[in-house]
């Protein structure tokens, strides 16, 4: 029962973040499950030099990054190109995606690598203050700021020429 609990208060916001490293639905439910696991068993051994929420975040970074650096993960995203060269055509996911102006952006961003997308998504998504992300992700608050300065520009460059208004900035379309 407490198991249960504790998927229900941290299952769905560690998903999504999982999510924003991986892009696949499947392979972000196993690293939360994994995560959740993991430190639901080691609760006892949590120091409290963080906050539970910033712990679960590493642990799901980490677990993120570990995925990415697989050879399954390198084998499927080659796979994939493989596909799409051999079709030509884009999927139905793809095609869904570019329906909408919020969509563009949030396409965007996840094309972004993945040192700025985080800082993104943590300021932006996550509404977390550049203090907690420089602790979350072990570097200086000057760090955090500059990744987020060149996010806004790569992502400014991106979308120029879109359909989204020029007159709406990323700070309006995110907070």
């Amino acid at each position: 029962m407490q198991l249960e609990l504790f998927i229900r208060t941290h299952g769905e916001e560690l998903l999504r973040l999982a999510y924003t490293y991986v892009k696949s639905q499947e392979v972000a439910e196993d690293i939360v499950q994994d995560v959740l696991l993991k430190a639901f068993e080691a609760q006892q051994q949590f120091r409290g030099e963080s906050s539970y929420r910033t712990y679960l975040y590493r642990l799901t970074i980490n677990r993120s990054y570990d995925y990415l650096r697989s050879w399954s993960y390198k084998n499927t995203v080659l796979t994939n190109k493989i596909q799409k060269i051999i079709n030509g055509s884009k999927s139905a996911e793809q095609q869904v995606m570019e329906l909408s102006e919020n969509n563009m952006l949030g396409r965007a961003v996840f094309e972004l690598p993945v040192k700025y997308r985080e800082v993104i998504i943590f300021y932006y998504y996550k509404e977390l203050k550049i203090e907690e992300i420089a602790a979350l992700l072990s570097v200086s608050d000057n760090t955090i700021k500059t990744r987020l300065r060149r996010a806004r520009e790569k992502l400014k460059i991106k979308l120029e020429g879109s359909d989204l208004d020029e007159g709406q900035s990323i700070e309006k379309g995110y907070r």
